[in-house]
């Protein structure tokens, strides 16, 4: 049974900590974790949701039978920032002892942040950044992803463009035009689309692509930009607090009428849809890397509830990712034992399968051996009206739903 050092439950942004634990005692724990979050700031919400989903995760781990090493959780903030994420990341396995690392929203922070993990022979676990550069053919041995990446995501948009747009532009190029923020997670997505979409067979030409920088609050020229040429879809790659922001200064322009608007990777994440609220126009075609109203399972439903009784709000797909990273540690460790080597850890991962909220019935999520990227269901659908998770007066509908693919 595992000891609580610290449960988090409905505490404002401002109780927050920047250093804590979770799980076993130091005197108890046989596993040490390290995670890497932003606790404040535009995107501290992700943060903050995946200390809670860690928390789901220990009580998920004790409601089975399988015996589960003591595992301590330490969750820095990183603020954002590489040169104290790496710093951090360093103390977790140096100090600390912690033999795997997990989290970190920022993509740029993760590339580095899985540098020093190499280097210092720690796992890192990837439960929130999405570029799919840290999932390719030169795959760190200590690396793995238990979130969506960008090239699973793209792959599924590709799908999705091919069978809803193909009608609409039958006889000519769809006219594409993007907008993603300015480092590497902007620059993946829209390399990971072009690529699927030619795979696809789609044909497609490029109106235009704008990069505005990370946390940007005025996009005035970048929609200016998209208005001034004619086009038959904006694919957007902007998440959390920058989307909300352009969602809203959009609004004040005919931008949603001028094309269809698409974020197929993070633009139904819950707490964009909350902030949002009335504000989020009807048929914009969105996903998310995990949906509150999807897939209507059991299990997806009491990690919904479960998450709400704790921290009074539903989740964001960090929660969820989060959740997902702690029960790959406990699974792998519990079958490898805590002594293990690092090749019977990585055999292990490379390995693992994985039941999530977000599996859809008859699925269980399953790691990509060769990639380290857990292999999920992505589902894109379309903003309606639905009130059953509020503040968020808009959820998707009209789903599609795409399976893990062999050529992604």
């Amino acid at each position: 049974m595992i000891r609580w050092v610290l449960l988090l439950l409905a505490l404002s942004p401002s109780t927050w900590a920047s250093e804590f634990a979770l799980g076993a005692s130091d005197k108890d724990a046989t596993v040490k974790v390290g995670c890497l979050f932003p606790l404040g700031g535009r995107s501290g919400l992700y943060g903050q949701d995946s200390a809670v989903g860690i928390r789901l995760a220990f009580e998920w781990l004790e409601m089975q039978s399988v015996e589960y090493p003591p595992i301590r959780v330490l969750i820095a903030d990183s603020s954002s920032k590489a040169s104290k994420a790496t710093r951090l990341a360093r103390d977790f396995i140096r100090k600390d002892k912690a033999r795997f690392i997990c989290g970190v929203v920022n993509s740029n922070i993760a590339l580095q942040v899985a540098k020093v993990a190499e280097d210092e022979k720690a796992f890192f676990i990837g439960t929130d950044h999405a570029s799919s550069k840290l999932t390719g053919t030169n795959v760190s041995p200590y690396y793995f992803r238990v979130n969506n990446n960008t090239q699973q995501s793209m792959h599924a948009a590709a799908s999705y463009i091919k069978e809803k747009f193909k009608a609409i532009k039958a006889d000519q190029p769809l006219r594409i035009s993007y907008i993603g923020p300015d480092y590497d997670y902007g620059y993946q997505t829209w390399q990971d689309l072009r690529t699927s979409l030619e795979k696809k067979g789609v044909d497609f030409e490029i109106v235009t692509a704008l990069w505005p920088r990370l946390y940007e609050s005025d996009y005035t020229p970048y929609l200016k930009a998209l208005l001034e040429k004619p086009t038959d879809l904006i694919v957007n790659s902007l998440w959390g607090g920058d989307l909300i922001a352009f969602v809203r200064q959009a609004n004040q322009t005919h931008l949603f009428r001028h094309a269809r608007f698409a974020n197929f990777d993070t633009g139904s994440n819950y707490d964009v849809l909350a902030a949002l609220g009335d504000d989020m126009p009807d048929g914009l075609i969105l996903s998310s890397r995990h949906h509150n109203n999807w897939p209507d399972t059991k299990y997806n439903q009491w990690f919904i509830k479960r998450f709400k009784a704790l921290s009074g709000r539903y989740p964001s797909y960090a929660a969820e990712g989060a959740y997902s990273g702690m029960l790959a540690i406990a699974n792998v460790m519990a079958e490898v034992g805590v002594d293990a080597k690092d090749d019977e850890i990585r055999s292990a991962l490379q390995q693992l399968t994985i039941s999530l909220p977000e599996d859809p019935q008859g699925f269980t999520s399953f790691m990509d051996a060769e990639k380290h990227q857990l292999q999920q269901v992505i589902a894109i659908g379309v903003t309606m009206p639905n009130t059953a998770f509020p503040p968020a007066t808009h959820m998707l509908g009209d789903w599609r739903i795409y399976y893990p693919q062999s050529d992604q």
